[in-house]
C-alpha cells in the first residue's frame, strides 16, 4: 500500500462519533456569530437592534402596536419597547417552559411560522430575537400582559432569572433590553446615523407608526420621532425634496390575492432614476418580482398613452423601459405571507405572482392618471422621449468610441500607463489629477501592479447631464476605456481590469471638487464599483517634517503637533504640500502609493437614501439646498484652503 493511501485509511478510521459535535440551544450562534448577524463588527452590532425593532414593527403590521421606542443607554446597552400584544407568557406543554423563554432561548421559535400569530412578517427575514440574546452579556425581557409586568433575565443566552411578575400595570407590550457581548463584537459603539436611517425608513413604510430614537450617551441627549401619516408618499416627497418635480405624486395601494401593494412615484427634472423596493419592510436591494412588475407597468402605460395621443407614430419604435424611468423617483412596497427571498444577499423577492399583481395595480393607476391629467401626461411622455433621443445619441458616441479604440490597435487610451500584471485582483489604477502629478506617479509606481491614468482638469458633472453628454466628454471616455467595464446597458463588472481604483487628487479645494465629480460619476454610471467596494481615495500627507536627516510626514494638523511636541520649532523644517506635484517620485511613493506605508480610504454606499440625497444636494440643479448645506457645515471644515 502506498504511503498516502495508508494515511487516508488511518484518517477515515479516526473519524467517528467522538468527532461529531452537537451544539445545543444557542451555542451555535456564539460559536459562529458572523453566520447569524453578518459579522462581528459594526454591521453585526446594529443587526441586534434591527432584530428587536423588526419584532416590534411586526406587531404594528399585525395592527396591534402604534409606538416603538429605541433608547441608546449610557452604559452601552440598548432597549426596544413597543405597545403590542406582549410575548405570550403561558407555559408550552412540550417545552415545559413559558413561551417567552422559548422565544428567547431557542432558534426558530416564534409566532411567525404559520399558526396564525402573524399574517405578514418581516422578522422572519432576520435571525430572531434569540440570536440577540445569545450575543449579549446580559438581556432582560419584560412583558406587559394580564395586568402585570413579567420579567425574565438572561446572560449570554442562558436563563439566569426565571419569569416572574415584578409589578402591576395596565395595557400590553414588550421591552427588550440588551448589553452586547464585548467578547464577541469588535465595536460596541451604536451609530446614531445608521439607526436613524433604518428607523426613518420603517416609519415611512408603516403609515401612522410612531418610532422614537433616543440617545442618552450624549449631553444634552438627542431624541427624534419618526411618524409619517403619508407613508410612502411622504417617502417620495423626502427623496424629491431637492429636485424639481414635473407633476404631483402618483400613488396607489390595494390588496389582491392576499398581497398588499403600496406604490408612490413622481418624475422630476433629473436624469437618474431613484427606485426603492421593499417586501415586508425589507429593503430588496436586488429587486425582484415586485420591481419587475412595476417597471413593466410604467413602460407599458407611457407607451400606450404616447401612441394613443399620436406622440409616437406607428412607425416609431417603442420607448424602452429605461427611457421611461429617467428622472423617476418611486417607492414600491409589498407585504405578503411567506415571502421567498433569493439572491446572494437574500434581498431579491422571488414570488412570481407578485409581479402580475403589482403590474395590474400600477398600470391601472397610471392609465387613470394620464387620462385625467393630460397636461402632466404629455410632460412625462415628452421627458421619456427626450431620454430616448439622448440614448440614441449616446449609442452613436459609444460606437464611435469603440471604432476609435479598434483603429488604434491596443484598445486602451494612449495616456494610460498600464501595469504588467494581467490579474485584476492584483492590479490597481491611480486616477491622478493633472499631467504633472501623473508624471511623478509614473516614476514612483510599482510597474508590476500599479497603473497610472492622468486626468486633465475637471470632468463633467454627470448628475446634471444626459448619457450622450457623458460619452462626449473625453476624460470620461478615457476612464471608461481604461477600466474596461463599459457603462449603462453595456456595464459588465466581470470585465473590470483593476480591483482597486484609487482617486489621487491634491489636498485643496480643486482636488476635493475633482474627487467629488469622480465619485458622482461612479455613483451614477458604475454604482456596482462602489457597492462591491472597488473605489478608494488616496491620502497624501499635508506636511513633510524634517529634523536633521530624519524625515517624517503628517497627515493632519494633529499629527504635525504630535511630531513636533514640546520641542523648539526652529529645529524642524516643515513643508506644507499644497499639491501632489510638490513631492518628488520617492516621496509620493513612500507616503501615498507604497502598499506597506500608504493610507487609503475605501468608499462604500451603506445608505442609498442618504447617498442619493447628498448627491442631489451637492451636484443637482437647485442652488438653495447646496447653500443651506454649506452654511450648516462650514464651521466643521478643517484645513480650509482659501
Amino acid at each position: 500500500m502506498a504511503k498516502h493511501e495508508k494515511e487516508i485509511v488511518e484518517n477515515s478510521t479516526s473519524y467517528g462519533a467522538a468527532q461529531i459535535e452537537v451544539l445545543k440551544g444557542l451555542e451555535a450562534v456564539r460559536k459562529r456569530p458572523g453566520m447569524y448577524v453578518g459579522n462581528t463588527a459594526e454591521r453585526g452590532l446594529h443587526q441586534l437592534v434591527y432584530e428587536a425593532v423588526d419584532n416590534a414593527v411586526d406587531e404594528a403590521l399585525a395592527g396591534c402596536a402604534k409606538h416603538v421606542r429605541v433608547i441608546l443607554h449610557k452604559d452601552g446597552s440598548c432597549s426596544v419597547e413597543d405597545d403590542g400584544r406582549g410575548i405570550p407568557i403561558d407555559v408550552m406543554p412540550k417545552e415545559r417552559m413559558p413561551a417567552v423563554e422559548v422565544v428567547m432561548t431557542m432558534l426558530h421559535a416564534g409566532g411567525k411560522f404559520g399558526k396564525g400569530g402573524y399574517k405578514v412578517s418581516g422578522g422572519l427575514h432576520g435571525v430572531g430575537i434569540s440570536v440577540v440574546n445569545a450575543l449579549s452579556e446580559r438581556m432582560i425581557t419584560r412583558v406587559k400582559r394580564d395586568g402585570k409586568i413579567w420579567e425574565i433575565q438572561f446572560e449570554r443566552g442562558k436563563t439566569v432569572q426565571k419569569l416572574k411578575p415584578i409589578d402591576k400595570a395596565e395595557g400590553t407590550g414588550t421591552l427588550q433590553w440588551f448589553l452586547p457581548d464585548r467578547s464577541v463584537f469588535e465595536t460596541l459603539d451604536f451609530h446614531w446615523d445608521i439607526l436613524q436611517k433604518r428607523l426613518r425608513e420603517l416609519a415611512f413604510l408603516n403609515r401612522g407608526l410612531e418610532i422614537t430614537l433616543r440617545d442618552e450617551r450624549v449631553d444634552p441627549l438627542k431624541e427624534r420621532v419618526f411618524m409619517y401619516e403619508g407613508g410612502i408618499v411622504s417617502f417620495v416627497e423626502h427623496l424629491n425634496d431637492k429636485k424639481d418635480p414635473i407633476h404631483p405624486i402618483i400613488s396607489t395601494n390595494g390588496e389582491r390575492e392576499g398581497v398588499l401593494v403600496e406604490v408612490a412615484m413622481q418624475w422630476a427634472d433629473a436624469y437618474s432614476e431613484t427606485i426603492f423596493s421593499f417586501a415586508n419592510n425589507i429593503n430588496t436591494t436586488e429587486g425582484g418580482m415586485h420591481l419587475l412588475g412595476f417597471r413593466t407597468a410604467v413602460g407599458n402605460a407611457v407607451n400606450s398613452y404616447a401612441r394613443k395621443r399620436g406622440m409616437l407614430k406607428e412607425s416609431d419604435p417603442s420607448l424602452s423601459t429605461d427611457d421611461c424611468m429617467e428622472g423617476l423617483t418611486a417607492v414600491v412596497s409589498v407585504k405578503l405571507e411567506e415571502p421567498q427571498f433569493e439572491g446572494q444577499t437574500k434581498t431579491k423577492l422571488g414570488n412570481t405572482r407578485v409581479r402580475t399583481i403589482v403590474y395590474g395595480l400600477v398600470n391601472e393607476r397610471l392609465d387613470f392618471f394620464f387620462e385625467e391629467n393630460p397636461k402632466y401626461a404629455r410632460a412625462i411622455v415628452d421627458k421619456c422621449m427626450q431620454a430616448a433621443r439622448a440614448r440614441e445619441a449616446a449609442k452613436k458616441a459609444r460606437d464611435l468610441s469603440r471604432r476609435k479604440n479598434a483603429l488604434d490597435g491596443s484598445g486602451l487610451p494612449g495616456k494610460l500607463v498600464d501595469c504588467t500584471n494581467a490579474d485584476p485582483k492584483a492590479s490597481e489604477i491611480f486616477l491622478v489629477e493633472g499631467d504633472s502629478a501623473g508624471g511623478t506617479a509614473k516614476m514612483g509606481r510599482d510597474f508590476r501592479s500599479q497603473a497610472i491614468l492622468p486626468l486633465r482638469g475637471k470632468i463633467l458633472n454627470v448628475w446634471k447631464a444626459r448619457e450622450d453628454k457623458v460619452f462626449a466628454n473625453e476624460e470620461i471616455r478615457t476612464m471608461i476605456t481604461a477600466l474596461g467595464t463599459g457603462i449603462a446597458a453595456d456595464f459588465d463588472i466581470g470585465k473590470l481590469r483593476y480591483h482597486k481604483i484609487i482617486i489621487m487628487t491634491d489636498a485643496d479645494v480643486d482636488g476635493s471638487h475633482i474627487r467629488t465629480l469622480l465619485l458622482t460619476f461612479f455613483y451614477q454610471q458604475m454604482r456596482a464599483l462602489l457597492e462591491e467596494k472597488f473605489i478608494y481615495i488616496a491620502q497624501p500627507p499635508l506636511y513633510g517634517v524634517r529634523r536633521g536627516k530624519k524625515q517624517n510626514y503628517a497627515f493632519s494638523d494633529e499629527e504635525l503637533k504630535a511630531i513636533i511636541g514640546d520641542a523648539d520649532p526652529k529645529e524642524f523644517v516643515v513643508q506644507q504640500y499644497k499639491g501632489l506635484g510638490e513631492m518628488d517620485a520617492e516621496q509620493l511613493a513612500d507616503t501615498t502609493m507604497d502598499i506597506s506605508s500608504r493610507r487609503l480610504k475605501q468608499v462604500t454606499v451603506e445608505d442609498g437614501v442618504a447617498a442619493e440625497e447628498m448627491f442631489t444636494t451637492l451636484m443637482g440643479d437647485k442652488v438653495e439646498p447646496r447653500k443651506e448645506f454649506i452654511q450648516a457645515y462650514a464651521r466643521s471644515v478643517k484645513n480650509l484652503d482659501l
